[in-house]
């Protein structure tokens, strides 16, 4: 299993920072990773996730959400093909230190057959996208 993990410091709330997340209808205005969510943030509800991660083509899969804590966490579970091949657990958490700050952390948890092989374009693209995100979440919250 591989991690990638990146996190932000933002000067926000975590109820500002969370409806921001939450708000699937806008991604397309102002998210440069995710550029569509479809679906409903429920325990084992299936997503239609659109990704583009920096100088790649985008790509659609259909996780099941796996967590659902509000203002905390919020995650799910996709797989290419089936189970075992090549999984990801996308989890976004949001940390609260003080009333108005936050660390607002993306990470994802990778195993199977393929992981090995596709590493080097997740650790690079993939973690580009995953700060490009981070970066615009900040620039919103903070407004």
């Amino acid at each position: 299993m591989k991690q990638l993990k990146t996190s932000i410091e933002i000067s926000a709330p975590p109820d500002k920072i969370w409806s921001i997340l939450m708000d699937f209808d806008r991604y397309p205005e102002w998210n440069p990773f995710i550029i569509s969510i479809i679906g409903k943030p429920k325990i084992r509800e299936r997503l239609r996730v659109t990704l583009q991660p920096p100088d790649s083509k985008p790509m659609v899969f259909k996780p099941q959400v796996t967590l659902f804590k509000k203002e905390k966490q919020f995650g799910w579970l996709g797989s290419l093909f089936m189970r075992g091949i090549f999984d990801g657990h996308h989890i976004f958490e949001i940390e609260e230190l003080t009333d108005n700050k936050c660390i607002f952390i993306q990470r994802e948890d990778f195993s199977g057959l393929l992981v090995p092989l596709l590493w080097k374009s997740l650790d690079t693209k993939t973690r580009a996208g995953f700060m490009a995100m981070n970066n615009k979440i900040k620039d919103l919250a903070e407004k």
